[in-house]
């Protein structure tokens, strides 16, 4: 959550007020009247935390942020309808993205807010943009495994000899947004399978960093995730990763999957210009280098922002080409509840 610099003194005065009042409402000015712009966020809530306030410097506005996890918040907004007091939505994955969209809640973008990423990460109808990519690794453990060990495919981990030695965590939307890349490429059927010898063969754990932890003890030999997690980890002390290693898939594979993170405007917002200048800013240059230099390490879209040198090049990987906009979240949680992982 975020405080306007000027509002921070008054509301430190406030001190038993504010002890009754919510956390949403304390984010903002919310305690001393409206903010100008209200962001539903299921990003990382650190990072926006981090990057708000320099958009609220240069822009003068006051920035309410609201953050949760991107499903949730998606059937919130469908909930709320025309009366949702949000005006800006982030997502880290963007199946939740085309639940908003598909509900015919989203306005239609300025070209300056998407001007600046590859059509590939926008929709056709520009009713959101991606703002930053992650790209599906398996992590393997360099005690058991190397790297000539790791299957061609992301769907090879469902085969019988991997019973045991793979972790994954399907309850979080990181992965579902895998699966939904995998019902876009492969088909129905095709993830039906995959899904069910994953819930035979695989080790289901708490979140991705246990996938790490799991890999890095050795507790099993490879694990799915997103690359952030092991770079995050090797850029801070390297505790949970100095046995293992990252293993990219190639060849527009399943497993090469990037996840998009999107963000749009509500139509129903009653601040449009100030979110289409948040937008705007969002994708541009200086909030894209500012997100890259962050501690999230996930890949900026502006191809004039670059990540650090350490993180295997954006240029280099080799994702599957997915539409965006298609990515299905209800059939994903559909065939993964059939399949009994959620």
């Amino acid at each position: 959550m975020t405080t306007s610099p000027r509002r921070s003194a008054l509301r430190a005065s406030v001190t038993l007020a504010a002890t009754l009042l919510t956390a949403s409402t304390l984010s903002g000015c919310g305690v001393f009247g409206s903010p100008d712009l209200v962001i539903y966020n299921a990003q990382h809530e650190e990072l926006l935390d981090e990057i708000v306030p320099l958009f609220e410097e240069e822009s003068g506005l006051d920035v309410e942020l609201r953050s949760g996890k991107d499903l949730e918040m998606a059937n919130q907004i469908v909930e709320e309808g025309e009366d949702s007091p949000a005006d800006v939505f982030l997502t880290e994955n963007s199946p939740a993205m085309t639940i908003v969209d598909n509900a015919g809640l989203f306005a239609e973008l300025p070209e300056a807010a998407t001007a600046s990423i590859p059509e590939e990460y926008v929709p056709a109808d520009r009713t959101w943009t991606g703002f930053l990519a992650r790209s599906t690794v398996a992590m393997y453990n360099t005690d058991s495994m190397t790297e000539a060990d790791m299957p061609a495919s992301i769907l090879d981990f469902a085969k019988p000899e991997w019973k045991g030695r793979v972790a994954f965590s399907p309850t979080g939307a990181d992965f579902q947004a895998i699966v939904s890349a995998v019902l876009e490429l492969e088909g129905e059927e095709a993830t039906r399978t995959w899904l069910e010898g994953l819930k035979a063969n695989g080790v289901i754990v708490q979140n991705n960093l246990v996938v790490m932890q799991s890999v890095d003890s050795g507790e099993v030999d490879a694990g799915i995730a997103y690359h952030y997690y092991w770079y995050r980890d090797r850029e801070e002390n390297g505790t949970d990763s100095d046995s293992s290693a990252l293993h990219f898939f190639g060849n527009q594979d399943p497993g090469a999957f990037l996840s998009i993170s999107g963000a749009g405007i509500l139509a129903s917002s009653e601040h449009q210009e100030a979110a289409e200048e948040f937008v705007t800013w969002l994708t541009g240059t200086d909030a894209q280098q500012a997100m890259a230099e962050s501690y999230a390490l996930e890949y900026p879209l502006n191809p004039d922002a670059s990540l650090n040198p350490d993180v295997k090049p954006f240029d280099e990987l080799e994702p599957p080409q997915v539409d965006v906009a298609s990515l299905n979240g209800p059939q994903v949680t559909d065939l993964m509840t059939a399949a009994g992982l959620l």
